[in-house]
């Protein structure tokens, strides 16, 4: 026993560390969960505010702003779901098939690049081509003889918005694991298929897509558990007070009532509920994923 824990003791640490930094930042923070049911206060130690059971819960969803937060959450995380889950397998193929290897590492570097900026920064690109007072694309409509367009105040244009700039700034990113994915298919099936006579496409629809079939399905499982995210970061950045009635999400509600209002317990109870939604929806995506070809996550 000692001998293969020596043999296998810097894979031990690495697990250790990963194990750890989920102890400490993810479970051990479960704890404070107990004030979804309780009123809690600032300087209150956990346990000892009152007990006050369901009552968070029933006020969040008697709440007249709970259908329209729900809508809005659901809305646009489905729409991100439609059009920022598939676009990367797409560009991870497209480029599985460049041959010179320069326009390639020119792709790869140029799609990579927006995901290290922040959303402040990409809100201020999109702001120089969308003002409706000095934004280029206006600047381009005015030339054409049309009237300007408020973008950025619309709620018509919010959620595309939302959803171009997400897609823009991460589809690089998301192609890494689908190029990683590609390259562990076997050679051989694809000099295989070449001998039977199947041109690039059928190549792409019998090799590529069944090898990269499980991590299509695993990543769409782990993006179905975090359905009731819509964007925290980028909607607070994004969003003003004209596009409430279609920007307003569960998270950007808990903000105002958690933080800025100081009712943590009622924000924590939003909190518990996201996750148990969360939850039951990946125990259910991989149930169907077990059933329909035996892939899931567990």
């Amino acid at each position: 026993m000692l001998k293969r824990l020596a043999r296998y003791k810097v894979r031990l640490i690495f697990i250790w560390i990963g194990l750890c930094y989920f102890i400490v930042f993810k479970y051990v923070p479960m704890y404070g969960l107990v004030i979804a049911f309780q009123n809690y206060r600032i300087g209150n130690a956990f346990l000892h505010g009152p007990w006050v059971g369901f009552d968070h819960f029933a006020t969040f969803f008697e709440n007249p702003d709970f259908t329209r937060v729900i809508r809005n959450t659901l809305l646009i995380s489905l729409y991100r779901l439609v059009f920022t889950f598939f676009p990367p397998i797409v560009l991870a193929i497209l480029l599985n098939e460049v041959t010179r290897s320069w326009f390639k590492r020119w792709v790869q570097t140029l799609t990579y690049l927006p995901h290290f900026l922040s959303w402040v920064i990409i809100y201020g690109i999109t702001f120089a081509f969308l003002s409706e007072g000095t934004g280029l694309v206006n600047q381009w409509i005015k030339q054409l003889g049309f009237s300007t367009i408020g973008f950025l105040q619309s709620e018509e244009w919010f959620r595309t918005i939302l959803v171009s700039t997400d897609l823009w700034k991460d589809l690089g990113w998301s192609t890494i694991i689908y190029m990683a994915s590609i390259a562990s298919i076997n050679p051989e099936l694809y000099e295989a298929a070449n001998i039977d006579g199947a041109g690039k496409r059928r190549q792409i629809w019998h090799v590529t897509l069944p090898g990269i079939g499980s991590v299509i399905i695993l990543l769409f499982i782990i993006r179905l558990g975090h359905v009731m995210d819509a964007g925290l970061e980028q909607i607070l950045v994004f969003y003003n007070p004209l596009v409430y009635a279609v920007g307003d999400i569960i998270d950007t509600w808990t903000y105002r009532m958690g933080i800025m209002e100081g009712r943590y317990s009622l924000a924590s109870a939003v909190g518990v509920f996201k996750s148990l939604v969360g939850l039951a929806l990946i125990i259910g995506a991989n149930w169907i994923a077990r059933r329909w070809n035996d892939s899931g996550i567990w």
